[in-house]
């Protein structure tokens, strides 16, 4: 799909944050290894959502990985943009941190790629906690080290913690939950939370990624201020070299401590990883044809259709290559800032709505690659479909009178237009809703009936490539009477403005895990709707949706959770706050023909590349792709 800037993803950086929502089942009732109270919970190297982990104590590696894959080459990749931050503190907050940070960091525990709901130790051995979930206990393993050989502590984890929630106020979001961390034996650090039963809270504490306290604390540093420093960190890879703006260059740690950790067995096997740093989305589809770079994932219909008839790619030595995407659902439209009055009426958001043809942006510019999204949680089983019954019905009835009665009769579609005459019969109804709404026509502008105000939005971007899908929206509610100015600006300013909430409308992407939890409260929660920085970014203040949300955090079962989940879609479908994009289910990917992935590819992960992929030298002289 075109490509949409996700400030969650980038803030988050590493593949265990991106799973955010991941849950464990009750512990059992069972005696501790230490011989300590039953009620403590059972030590345990893996927690999963359904049934038990697919790796036992002890296992050697993920199926998924070779793990006599040869180590060594070069890869490079592409960012778009610029940077101006190594301190992933402030990611987010501050500056354009660089891209891939997370190489250079680890969490306590870490996703497995093959299971869409199962994470393993890895700075902590071992975890556990209570059956109320009112805390959280992870046990360090005594050989983690940071790469300048200092051992991994409680006080690096705890000081980790503190420092990430007083820098970041999406981080202080989200652990708003966790009221106090303390070493409560030698090597064993224990989180304490303000509530019981919210089952995501142990998992989102196995994820926390750990920074060296001894390194931040140098007087010559700050962990408030923005850095161009390469960081001190204890992952597979060191920030070795960068050219400010233009290039990151990272190189494998070959004695870091979790080289032959099972869950690194197989993967990180490239010397060196450099990230080159365009600003235009044509000239890097260039560069990679130039073999100025090894790999993309290509996000234009257009150009996946179009782009790719060049003599490298005709003669084998780029290949082209599509994986499924079965791991996340997501929700990418068009955000109306509720902030401003004149869209905090559900009939105008619904109007823009109506506006959208889809359809014919779908046939003449997608190349009829995609699907209209008609759920906040699409590609999912957590999306709703059909009227609500059940256990999902029995939730809705709570707040019936106090959501849209369509709720219960209707379900909730996307307006179609696949002629000309639907294309007219919805701008006829964006009419008649922006008129009942109380904007009327006048010497052919949208204004308002009362005020005189004229409607005029302005469409802030911030890649020109999406002008393709915008221009022709801005003709449509052109005929509306509205005039929609489509702005494009550079990355800083764009991030600053967003950050701020500082637009009309814009395009934004919120990635969905399999089990949604406490990262609901930034997308959708009323707290956030004027945290800077949020990934409320439509400004949503909804008692409902807050209330939904956190029968969602609480939900006992799968059964629950789904059953939430639906109920929360549909809540959040029937107000209209944005105007849905579109989806595909697979990550289009071209690559120079130099490398070779497993047999066996990770399920979840898409191409996973470059973590489980290698550098395969014959292969390049085969298909003449050699460097």
């Amino acid at each position: 799909m075109p490509a949409v800037r996700n400030r969650l993803t980038r803030r988050l950086l590493t593949a265990a944050v991106l799973a955010l929502g991941l849950c464990a089942p009750l512990a059992p009732q069972a005696q501790t290894s230490d011989g300590s109270a039953a009620d403590a919970g059972a030590w345990r190297h893996a927690a999963t959502l359904i049934g038990e982990p697919k790796y036992e104590p002890g296992f050697a590696h993920f199926d998924y990985v070779n793990p006599d894959a040869p180590k060594g080459g070069l890869v490079r990749l592409a960012a778009m943009g610029t940077f101006d931050n190594f301190n992933y503190m402030l990611a987010g907050v501050r500056g354009n941190l660089g891209a891939g940070l997370g190489l250079v960091y680890e969490t306590l525990m870490t996703p497995s790629m093959d299971e869409p709901l199962t994470d393993y130790g890895l700075i902590a051995e071992a975890m556990r906690f209570p059956e109320d979930y009112s805390s959280v206990t992870f046990r360090l393993d005594p050989d983690a080290r940071w790469h300048d050989g200092v051992p991994i502590t409680v006080e690096d984890v705890i000081w980790s913690f503190e420092t990430l929630k007083a820098s970041n106020p999406m981080m202080k979001s989200y652990y708003a939950d966790v009221e106090a961390a303390e070493e409560t034996a030698e090597g064993e650090v224990t989180f304490r939370f303000a509530v019981e039963g919210n089952k995501e809270l142990p998992k989102i504490m196995g994820q926390l990624p750990v920074l060296p306290e001894h390194w931040w604390t140098d007087p010559s540093r700050s962990a408030d201020r923005t850095s161009l420093e390469p960081p001190l960190g204890s992952g597979p890879y060191r920030l070795a070299d960068y050219s400010p703006g233009r290039s990151i260059t990272y190189e494998r740690v070959p004695d870091a401590w979790a080289v032959d950790h099972p869950t690194n067995v197989g993967k990180y096997n490239f010397d060196t990883i450099r990230y080159e740093y365009f600003r235009d989305e044509t000239v890097m589809l260039e560069a990679f044809k130039g073999d100025a770079y090894d790999f993309r994932t290509e996000v234009s219909a257009r150009d996946w259709a179009q782009g790719y008839g060049f003599p490298a790619r005709e003669r084998g030595a780029v290949a082209l290559e599509t994986f499924p995407m079965l791991a996340s659902g997501r929700m990418q439209a068009f955000v109306p800032n509720l902030r401003q009055e004149r869209f905090q009426d559900e009939r105008v958001r619904r109007a823009l709505n109506y506006a959208f043809d889809f359809e014919d942006i779908n046939r003449t510019i997608f190349f009829g690659a995609y699907e209209r999204i008609d759920s906040f949680f699409e590609g999912t089983d957590l999306a709703s479909s059909g009227l609500p019954e059940g256990r999902e019905l029995e939730i809705l009835e709570e707040y019936r009178g106090r959501i849209p009665d369509a709720v219960f009769t209707e379900t909730w579609t996307n307006p179609t237009s696949g002629d000309a005459q639907a294309r007219r019969d919805n701008l006829r109804e964006a009419d008649r809703l922006l008129r009942e709404a109380g904007w009327v026509v006048e010497g052919g502008r949208r204004v308002n009936a009362e005020t005189g105000e004229l409607l005029e939005i302005e469409l802030l971007l911030d890649l020109p490539s999406h002008e393709r899908y915008a221009l022709p929206y801005a003709q449509a509610l052109e005929r509306l009477g509205i005039r929609l100015a489509v702005r494009i600006v550079d990355s800083a300013q764009y991030e600053n403005r967003l950050r701020a909430f500082d637009f009309d409308i814009v395009t934004h992407l919120w990635p969905q895990s399999l089990s949604p939890g406490n990262e609901q409260r930034d997308m959708w929660g009323s707290r956030a709707a004027d945290l800077a920085g949020s990934d409320n970014v439509a400004g949503i203040r909804n008692p409902v949706v807050d209330e939904l949300i956190e029968r969602l955090v609480r939900a006992g079962t799968r059964e629950e959770l789904v059953a939430t989940t639906k109920a929360l879609d549909r809540v959040l479908l029937h107000n209209d706050y944005v105007i849905p994009h579109w989806y595909l289910g697979e990550q289009r990917t071209a690559r120079w023909n130099r490398f070779s992935h497993p047999e066996t590819m990770p399920r979840y992960a898409g191409a996973a590349f470059p973590t489980v992929w290698w550098y395969d030298a014959e292969k390049a002289r085969e298909t003449g792709a050699a460097r």
